[in-house]
C-alpha cells in the first residue's frame, strides 16, 4: 500500500463526498457518488489510512465526517476479521485524533465530536476490560491535557452509558461484562466527573466576568454542560451510595448551580433524575438533605429568578425542570416519611408547601397540572394528612382552584396571562382543549382530597362562588353565540367562570356527603343555596345547564327536607321544554338539546337514586309527564323516553307485581296502539312500504327546512325508544323477601339460580314480532334494490354520519361547532340520524332483553329461528359500522346473560353461523386490504379516496377486536369481566405495545365456551378465526387473541384426534403471525410463548411439526435437533422453562418480523471475549486487574 494510492483514492473520495453534499449536484450524479462511497466502505482494503488521511485537521468538516464515518463502519464491520497490530494501530490513531487531531472545544463542530467519540466506544464495546485493562486510564491521561480532550472524554463516557445501560445495544455477555466493569469503577468515574465539573465551573465563575478571558470562560463552561449530561447519563442507574457519598456532595452542587444561567438546566435534570430515583427506602433516605435550608433556597430563588425574567423558552424549560424536582422531592418524602426509615416531617415543610403553592398558582396551565398528583399523594398521606401545616395550606390549594378550574389559555387566543405559555406547550386549541379535559378531571380527583381533610371550608367556598355567579351580569365577550343574540359562547367570559364554578361545587359537595356524619351537615345552607338555585331565572342555554348541575349537587340535601322535592321537579319539568325562541323552526342547537336532554337525564338520576324519596310524589310526577306527552310536537322521542324511564324506576318502588304490570300496561297503551296497528304492521314488515313512509325515498327541494315524513319517522323512534326504556329499567325487587311478598318470585332453576318474572314482559313480548319484522327490514334496506330505490336527497341515508367517521379517524371537531352549530344541519343528516339510532336501539332491546325477562325471553318459541331470519338477515350487505354495534350491544349481552339451560336451544344455534360467517367476512376483508398494500395502486376512485380507504381498514379493524372480543367473552373470560371488555375493544393502541405476556392462569374456558366446543362447526368455526386473525395487521386483536383465546381453545380439543395436516395449520399460523407481528414486543413476545406451548404440547404426537420448523428461514438444524432430543426423551432432566423459551425462541428467529427500519440494516456481530468473572463471584470490589485470571489475558492495547 504506497502514499500516492491513498493519496488519489482520498481526492477521488473527496470529490464524491463534494458531490454528495452540493445541493446543485444532479440526482444521477448524486447517485453515482453515493454508490463509489458505500463500495469504497465494504470493499476496500485500505479504509483505515484514507479514513484518518480524510480526517485530519487540514480538511473540511464534510470531509473529516465522512473519514471518522469510514474509521466507524471499519470498527462496527470488520473489527472480528482485523489482524491485532492493525488493531492496534487504529487505536493509537484515534487516540491521538482525540489528543491534537480536532480543532479547540470552541471551533469543533458538534458532529465531528460525537461520531469521534463513537468510534471509541465502539472499539470499548469490542475490546474493554480483557483486552484493554488501562482504558479508563487513558481517558484520563487525555483529559488532563485541557478542555478540547476533557469533553470528548465526557462525550464517550456518556455514549458507553447509553449503548450498554440505557439502550443495551450489545450482547448479554458483553454488555455483563462492562457493566460490571463500570460498576467497580463507579467510583473512580465519579470523582472525575465531580472534580472536572467543579473545576470548570469554578474557573468559568471566575473568568466569565473579564471579557478578555471570555473565550476561555466559555470552554470551561462548555466543560461544565457536558459533564452535567454525562452524569445525567449515570445517575439514573447507578448505586444510590455514589450520588450521596460525601455527604450529599453531588447533590450540593447541583442545588449551587441552580443559579448559574448557562448550567442550570443541566443542573436541573440531574437533580431530578437522582430525586426520582427508586429504589430502597433506606438508600433514599440521604435525599432528604434536598428539604435542607441551602437546598430549599437554591431551589426557590432559581424558581424566582427564572419566573421573574419573563417568558423565555430557557427559563420556561428551567421552571418546568423545577417544578418536577420539587413534585419528585414530595414522592420522595411521601414514600420515606411513616416508613421504617425514621425520617421526620422535615422543617422546611412548610417553606415546601407553599413553594409548591406558587407553581400551582403559575399562570402556565402545564405548570399547575404538573403539580396535582403530588398533591394528591400528600392529602392521601396517612402522616403527612395530619398535619397542621398542609391542613392550613388545604383553603389555599382550593382557592388556587378556583381559579384553575376556569378554562382559560387557549394558544390562539389573547384573553388571559395562561394563553402566552400555552403557546409554547400545545399546537392547537383542540390540543390544548384534550388536555385541559384531563387537567380538569384531575382536579376533581385531589379537590375531593383535599375536602376529606377540609370539608366545611370546600363547602363554604363553593356556596360564596356560587352565590357570587347568581347575582353576576352576564359578560358574553367578544364572540358571539349562534344560538340568539346576547347569549354566551363556550368561550364567554361568564360561561367560563359558571362552568368551572359548577365543577368546584359538584366536587365539593359530594365528598362532603362522603366525609361527614350526617349530623354535622350544614343542612340550612345547602337548602338556603338550593332556594337560591331555584329562583334563578336564565334563558341562556348554557348556563342553564350548570343551574341544572347545581340542583343535582345540592339535591341530597333535599333528602333531609323532602317538602322541597316539588319545587325541585318544577324546576326540572320546565328545562324539559327549554327553547331560546317560543315555537321556533329553526333546528335546535346542541346547546338547546343538551339543557333539554340534561333536565331528562337529571329527573332519570334522581328517581335511580332516590327512588324512596320520590316515590310519595309518585302522582305528580306521572301528571306532570302526561300532560307532556299529550304534545306531539313538545318533545324529542328520546326525551319522551326518559321521562317514561323516570317513571318506570319509581314504579319499581311499588314492590308489588300486579300493582306495576297494570301501571305499565297504561303506560305503554298509546305505544302498543300505534305498534300493533295494521298501518304499522305492513309498514314494518315491507322494506318498501318502510323507505315511503319514513320519506327516504323523495327528492326535496329545501334540505333545511322542507322534511314532510318526520312525523311519521318520529312515531317509530317513539316506540322503539318507549320498549328500550321500559325493558332497561322495569326490574323485580332486589331482595329475594321482598320480590317472594311482592308476587315476583316463581321459584329455582335446575342450576339452583332463582328465577324472577319481569312486570314489563307481557307487554314487551306482545310487541316483539314486529319489533323482529323491524331489524329484518332495517336489514333488507342495505340490499342493492333497495338502496336504489333511495331518493336523489337521500342517496347516502345509510351512511355513517360525519361525526362517527371523523370520531373513527381520530379527526377533532372545531371546538365551537359543538356546541353552536343545529344538531341536525339537512334533512340528509336527519335521515342517518334516525336510521343508525334505530339499528342500535332495536339491538339494544334485544340485548337488555335477556337480563330483563329472564327464562320468559329464553323460552320464546323458536327464539334461535326467530332471531337468524331477522338479525341475523342479509349479514352480506350489512357495512361494517352497522354490524359492530350489533355483536356489542345484542349478542355479546344475550349470551352473557343467558343461563345454562339454554345454551343448546339459542346460544349454539346462533353462534354456530354466525362465527363460521364472521371468519369468513373478516378472511376477505383482510385479503382485500393485503392486496391493497401490496399493489398501492393510484387510481382516484373517490373524492377522497385516502381517506376512505383508511376509514375502511380502521373499521376493519375494529370490526375484527370486536369479533375476537366476543369469542373471548363467550369461550374463555369469567363472566364478571365482561365489563372491561366492551371498555377496552376500542382501547388505545398503545395496550398492543404492553410486553406482560404470560397468559393469565385461570384462562380455562367457560361452560358455555365447552358447550360451543362440543359443537362441530361452532368449534372450527372459533378456532379458525382465532388462529387466522394472528396475521391479520391488527396488533392489539393479535396480542389479545394470543394471550387469552388460542392456548384454552386448543387446549380443549387436544385429547380428541386431530388430524395431522389441522396441527401443522395450527402451528403455521403463530409462525405467520410472527412474521407480521414480530417487531411488536408484546405480540412477539406472547407467540413466542403460544409457539412454544404448542410445540411442546403436541411435537411427541406430530412429527408433522418438526417438518414445519424445518422451513423456517435460516433455523440451524444441530441446534432443531438438540431441542427435540431434549423434548423428546422424558427420562432427561428438564431443563429451566426460561431457558427452553430462549432456545425454541432462537430457534424460529428467522420467522419473526423486524420493523421496516432494521429490515435491511447490516448486522452488527460483537463476539464475546474470556469470561470475565468465574463462576463463583468474586466480591464486586475487587479490581478487575487484579483478578487472578487477569494476567492470563491476551492484552490487547497496551498502556
Amino acid at each position: 500500500m504506497s502514499a500516492e494510492q491513498v493519496s488519489g483514492l482520498c481526492e477521488q473520495l473527496v470529490k464524491a463526498v463534494t458531490v454528495i453534499m452540493d445541493p446543485a449536484s444532479t440526482q444521477r450524479y448524486r447517485l453515482e457518488a453515493l454508490k463509489f462511497c458505500e463500495e469504497f466502505k465494504e470493499k476496500c482494503p485500505i479504509c483505515v489510512p484514507c479514513g484518518l488521511k480524510l480526517a485530519e485537521k487540514t480538511q473540511t468538516a464534510i470531509v473529516r465526517h465522512f473519514g471518522l464515518q469510514i474509521l466507524e463502519h471499519v470498527v462496527k464491520y470488520r473489527w472480528n476479521n482485523m489482524p491485532r497490530l492493525e488493531k492496534v494501530y487504529l487505536k493509537n490513531n484515534v487516540m491521538s485524533l482525540i489528543s491534537s487531531g480536532t480543532q479547540s472545544i470552541l471551533e469543533e463542530e458538534s458532529h465531528i465530536k460525537d461520531v469521534l467519540s463513537r468510534i471509541v466506544v465502539e472499539m470499548i464495546k469490542r475490546e474493554w476490560p480483557q483486552h484493554w485493562p488501562d482504558m479508563l486510564k487513558e481517558l484520563d491521561t487525555l483529559s488532563k491535557q485541557g478542555e478540547t480532550q476533557t469533553e470528548l472524554v465526557m462525550f464517550i463516557l456518556l455514549r458507553l452509558a447509553e449503548d450498554v445501560v440505557t439502550f443495551q445495544t450489545l450482547p448479554t455477555q458483553r454488555r455483563r461484562d462492562i457493566q460490571q466493569t463500570l460498576t467497580q469503577n463507579m467510583e473512580k468515574i465519579f470523582s472525575f466527573l465531580l472534580s472536572a465539573l467543579q473545576q470548570n465551573v469554578n474557573k468559568y465563575r471566575l473568568m466569565k466576568t473579564d471579557l478578555a478571558q471570555e473565550p476561555k470562560a466559555q470552554a470551561n463552561c462548555r466543560v461544565g454542560i457536558a459533564a452535567l449530561n454525562t452524569l445525567a447519563g449515570y445517575i439514573d442507574w447507578v448505586a444510590l451510595r455514589h450520588i450521596t457519598a460525601d455527604d450529599c456532595k453531588l447533590l450540593e452542587m447541583l442545588c449551587l448551580l441552580l443559579d448559574e444561567p448557562e448550567l442550570q438546566v443541566g443542573a436541573a435534570e440531574c437533580l431530578l433524575i437522582a430525586v426520582s430515583r427508586k429504589g430502597k427506602l433506606e438508600d433514599r433516605k440521604p435525599l432528604m438533605v434536598l428539604f435542607g435550608d441551602v437546598a430549599m433556597h437554591c431551589i426557590l430563588s432559581a424558581a424566582q429568578t427564572a419566573d421573574g425574567e419573563g417568558l423565555v423558552e430557557k427559563h420556561y424549560v428551567f421552571l418546568k425542570r423545577l417544578c418536577q424536582v420539587l413534585c419528585a422531592l414530595g414522592s420522595q418524602l411521601c414514600a420515606l416519611l411513616g416508613s421504617d426509615c425514621n425520617v421526620e416531617t422535615p422543617a422546611n415543610f412548610g417553606k415546601y408547601l407553599e413553594s409548591f403553592l406558587a407553581f400551582t398558582t403559575h399562570p402556565s396551565q402545564f405548570l399547575r397540572s404538573s403539580t396535582q398528583i403530588p398533591w394528591g399523594a400528600l392529602f392521601r398521606h396517612e402522616v403527612l394528612s395530619r398535619d397542621p401545616l398542609l391542613l392550613a395550606v388545604v383553603p389555599k390549594y382550593l382557592r388556587a382552584c378556583m381559579t384553575n378550574l376556569v378554562k382559560v389559555g387557549f394558544p390562539s387566543k389573547a384573553d388571559s396571562p395562561s394563553c402566552e405559555y400555552s403557546r409554547f406547550d400545545f399546537d392547537s386549541d383542540e390540543d390544548f382543549n384534550a388536555f385541559f379535559t384531563s387537567f380538569r378531571a384531575q382536579q376533581g380527583e385531589v379537590i375531593r382530597m383535599a375536602c376529606r381533610l377540609d370539608p366545611l371550608t370546600g363547602f363554604q367556598m363553593a356556596g360564596e362562588w356560587l352565590k357570587y355567579q347568581l347575582t353576576a351580569p352576564v359578560d358574553t365577550g367578544p364572540t358571539n353565540s349562534k344560538t340568539g343574540e346576547g347569549l354566551c359562547s363556550i368561550f364567554s367570559p361568564s360561561f367560563v367562570q359558571w362552568d368551572a364554578m359548577t365543577f368546584f361545587s359538584e366536587s365539593v359537595i359530594s365528598q362532603m356527603f362522603r366525609t361527614m356524619d350526617k349530623d354535622e351537615i350544614p343542612v340550612n345552607d345547602g337548602i338556603d343555596l338550593l332556594q337560591l338555585v331555584l329562583n334563578f331565572e336564565t334563558k341562556d342555554p348554557l348556563i342553564l345547564s350548570c343551574v341544572l348541575t347545581n340542583v343535582s349537587a345540592l339535591f341530597p340535601f333535599v333528602t333531609y327536607r323532602p317538602e322541597y322535592l316539588p319545587q325541585v321537579l318544577s324546576k326540572l319539568f320546565a328545562s324539559v321544554t327549554f327553547e331560546v325562541v317560543e315555537e321556533s323552526k329553526a333546528p335546535r342547537t346542541r346547546a338547546v338539546k343538551n339543557v333539554r336532554r340534561h333536565a331528562c337525564s337529571s329527573i332519570i338520576k334522581m328517581c335511580r337514586d332516590y327512588p324512596q324519596l320520590v316515590l310519595p310524589n309518585f302522582e305528580m310526577l306521572y301528571n306532570h309527564v302526561k300532560q307532556l306527552l299529550s304534545n306531539e310536537l313538545l318533545l324529542t322521542q328520546m326525551e319522551k323516553c326518559a321521562l317514561m324511564e323516570a317513571l318506570v324506576l319509581i314504579s319499581n318502588q311499588f314492590k308489588d307485581y300486579e300493582r306495576q304490570k297494570a301501571f305499565l300496561e297504561e303506560l305503554m297503551a298509546p305505544v302498543a296502539g300505534l305498534w300493533l296497528s295494521p298501518e304499522m304492521q305492513r309498514v314494518l314488515s315491507d322494506p318498501e312500504a318502510f323507505i315511503s313512509y319514513v320519506g327516504a325515498d323523495n327528492k326535496i327541494a329545501d334540505p333545511v327546512l322542507e322534511d314532510p315524513s318526520g312525523l311519521n319517522r318520529s312515531r317509530i323512534s317513539f316506540c322503539v325508544y318507549t320498549i328500550l326504556g321500559v325493558v332497561k329499567r322495569a326490574r323485580w325487587p332486589a331482595a329475594t323477601e321482598e320480590a317472594k311478598a311482592g308476587g315476583f318470585f316463581l321459584g329455582y332453576l335446575p342450576s339452583g339460580t332463582p328465577m324472577y318474572r319481569n312486570p314489563c314482559t307481557e307487554q314487551v313480548l306482545k310487541l316483539f314480532d314486529n319489533l323482529l319484522a323491524l331489524i329484518r327490514t332495517h336489514n333488507n334496506l342495505y340490499t342493492p334494490e333497495m338502496v336504489a330505490r333511495l331518493g336523489d336527497t337521500f342517496a347516502k341515508a345509510l351512511d355513517m354520519l360525519e361525526v362517527e367517521k371523523n370520531a373513527i379517524l381520530g379527526l377533532p371537531q372545531p371546538l365551537l361547532d359543538l356546541y353552536d352549530s343545529p344538531v341536525y344541519k339537512t334533512v340528509l343528516e336527519r335521515m342517518q340520524g334516525f336510521f343508525c339510532t334505530l339499528y342500535d336501539n332495536c339491538f339494544h332491546i334485544l340485548g337488555n332483553a335477556g337480563p330483563s325477562m329472564q327464562q320468559d325471553f329464553y323460552t320464546v318459541e323458536g327464539l334461535a329461528t326467530q332471531l337468524l331470519s331477522s338479525a341475523f338477515n342479509n349479514l352480506n350487505n350489512i357495512p361494517d359500522y352497522r354490524l359492530r354495534p350489533m355483536l356489542r350491544v345484542f349478542v355479546k349481552p344475550l349470551v352473557l346473560s343467558c343461563p345454562a339451560e339454554y345454551y343448546e336451544t339459542l346460544v349454539c344455534p346462533v353462534l354456530g353461523p354466525l362465527f363460521t360467517y364472521l371468519h369468513m367476512r373478516l378472511s376477505q376483508k383482510w385479503q382485500v386490504i393485503n392486496q391493497r398494500n401490496m399493489l398501492c395502486e393510484d387510481d382516484a376512485a373517490d373524492d377522497n379516496p385516502e381517506s376512505q380507504e383508511m376509514l375502511e381498514e380502521q373499521l376493519v379493524r375494529m370490526l375484527t377486536r370486536e369479533v375476537m372480543d366476543l369469542a373471548t367473552v363467550c369461550c374463555v373470560t369469567k363472566k364478571g369481566v365482561e365489563q372491561n371488555t366492551a371498555a377496552a375493544v376500542d382501547g388505545d393502541d398503545d395496550e398492543a405495545m404492553a410486553t406482560e405476556v404470560t397468559p393469565p392462569a385461570n384462562a380455562e374456558l367457560t361452560e358455555l365456551g365447552k358447550c360451543l366446543m362440543k359443537q362441530e362447526d361452532v368449534c372450527t368455526a372459533v378456532l379458525i378465526t382465532a388462529y387466522t386473525s394472528l396475521s391479520w395487521k391488527d396488533t392489539l386483536s393479535c396480542q389479545r387473541t394470543t394471550t387469552q383465546l388460542c392456548w384454552p381453545l386448543l387446549k380443549q380439543v387436544l385429547p380428541g384426534n386431530l388430524l395431522p395436516d389441522a396441527v401443522s395449520w395450527f402451528f403455521t399460523s403463530v409462525l405467520k403471525g410472527l412474521q407480521v407481528h414480530g417487531q411488536h414486543d408484546g405480540c412477539m413476545a406472547a407467540l413466542v410463548h403460544l409457539a412454544f406451548q404448542i410445540y411442546e404440547a403436541l411435537r411427541p404426537r406430530y412429527g408433522e411439526l418438526k417438518a414445519v420448523m424445518e422451513q423456517i428461514p435460516d433455523i440451524q438444524l444441530d441446534s432443531l435437533e438438540q431441542f427435540d432430543s431434549k423434548l423428546l426423551n422424558p427420562t432427561l432432566q428438564k431443563v429451566a422453562d426460561k431457558r427452553r423459551k430462549d432456545h425454541f425462541k432462537r430457534l424460529i428467529s428467522g420467522c419473526i418480523g423486524k420493523p421496516i427500519g432494521e429490515q435491511f440494516r447490516k448486522e452488527v456481530h460483537i463476539r464475546n471475549l474470556p469470561s470475565l468473572f468465574k463462576k463463583v463471584k468474586p466480591s464486586l470490589e475487587t479490581d478487575v486487574l487484579e483478578n487472578e485470571d487477569g494476567e492470563g489475558f491476551n492484552v490487547l492495547f497496551e498502556p
